[in-house]
């Protein structure tokens, strides 16, 4: 039994929404986040990434960057830049990009489900990671950026969001980069249980994207559980801010990679071994870049070409969730037997670049600093499922989601 429950959401006015709403703090850097916010006095970014208004030279880390965050949400809510709804609801949240739309539902859910596994994960995460956005979540008192959730299959769920998003929305704008992103709110409290106990009919939710989001936002609750031993579990903190779409509405893009050298190999020994021990290569005839058609190929672009292969049938029977992955069996057969690259989070020869950025890029990475390429064929929604069923996680960089959530349209204060 899944819960999730609705919250009185901090948003912003209504005239300030596409000003307000951010790419979430992850995706870019210090110096880039400077560069977006220029002439915008209201990004979100100003509290996702505080130290955009401090010295330069500052580490991200350091406890000042905090304390700016919360400083600076609460100066947008004294000026009206944001303001608090009064009674508790759920959201809808559509985002429609390249004319494929997906709708989830905003409301905040469970640390216990967490804890217990019904919100299953397929990612590692890092520790440093998770210490900034524990302090970013504790000093701010609030959830600033939501988690990207997905559930396998509901009628109700699914006949819900249809009729709630067809009357008027309360933020309806598309960003700078194409996307448009649209958001309602849940007409009355029969709409509130219905969506509540749909929820409960669930067996579990699956963390699509925001590993290190949901994990932090976990750890502040049970932090504020033990400075609070008389919590009752009604208390804000016992939730987090959540955005949970159908699985079967999302989409996953191509997570590819670039190497830096052929571990010693000439190009014909290395296609040579390639060939022997990962699958049959073929020099590819279509127009432009290889984008593999079908799980277990993957192209490849090596010294001004591109070709496409095929792994050998041998390597595609493994019954493990997690071997059968065309990343794992590249990583496996490809990266670690012939080019020895055995640790992908660590080695410095191996780069990646999420199929948003195109292939195109991968030969410009080619030809300016890096030596091959690799295109993946993507991982589906069912595999990550697998996977999280299982209790294992993906190989790293698996899953490239796109869109990505905004920060800052809908807010949760703990």
């Amino acid at each position: 039994m899944i819960t999730v429950k609705p919250f009185c959401a901090l948003r912003p006015a209504k005239e300030l929404a596409s000003q307000c709403a951010a790419l979430p703090y992850d995706v870019m850097s210090s110096d880039e986040a400077r560069e977006m916010v220029k002439g915008n006095p209201y990004s979100f970014l100003h509290i996702d990434k505080a130290e955009i208004d401090l010295d330069k030279n500052i580490d991200i880390y350091d406890e000042r960057v905090y304390a700016k965050a919360a400083e600076n949400l609460k100066k947008f809510e004294k000026d009206g830049v944001y303001v608090n709804d009064t009674e508790k609801k759920y959201y809808f949240y559509r985002q429609i990009m390249d004319g494929r739309a997906q709708t989830g539902i905003v409301g905040c859910a469970s640390i216990d489900d967490y804890l217990e596994n019904r919100i299953k994960k397929h990612e590692f995460t890092r520790a440093d990671k998770e210490i900034d956005r524990i302090k970013h979540v504790d000093i701010c008192s609030a959830h600033t950026g939501p988690i990207f959730l997905a559930y396998k299959e509901s009628v109700a769920l699914d006949a819900i969001i249809s009729k709630q998003t067809e009357k008027a929305p309360i933020y309806d704008f598309t960003a700078e980069d194409g996307v448009r992103h649209t958001v309602w709110s849940t007409d009355g409290e029969e709409t509130d249980k219905a969506i509540e106990q749909a929820f409960s009919a669930l067996d579990a939710l699956y963390i699509a994207d925001g590993h290190h989001r949901a994990a932090s936002a976990v750890k502040v609750g049970v932090k504020r559980r033990k400075e609070n031993p008389t919590y009752d579990g009604t208390e804000e903190f016992n939730f987090f801010l959540s955005v949970i779409f159908p699985a079967n509405s999302l989409k996953i893009l191509d997570y590819n990679r670039l190497l830096k050298d052929l571990n010693g190999y000439s190009t014909q020994a290395f296609l040579k071994a390639v060939s022997e021990k990962v699958g049959a290569i073929e020099e590819y005839k279509g127009n432009g870049p290889c984008r593999p058609d079908k799980k277990h190929s993957f192209g490849m672009y090596l010294d001004g070409k591109w070709y496409l292969v095929r792994f050998h049938d041998a390597l595609c029977n493994a019954k493990d969730p997690v071997d059968c992955l065309d990343c794992a069996i590249l990583q496996k057969n490809l990266l670690s037997q012939i080019l020895g690259i055995e640790d992908p989070r660590s080695d410095k020869r191996i780069d990646f670049a999420g199929g948003i950025r195109g292939l195109e890029y991968l030969e410009q990475r080619c030809n300016h600093d890096m030596k091959m390429a690799i295109s993946m064929y993507p991982t589906s929604l069912e595999e990550l499922m697998a996977v999280a069923d299982s209790g294992a996680v993906m190989p790293p960089k698996s899953t490239w989601f796109e869109p990505k959530l905004r920060s800052g349209l809908l807010i949760h204060k703990i």
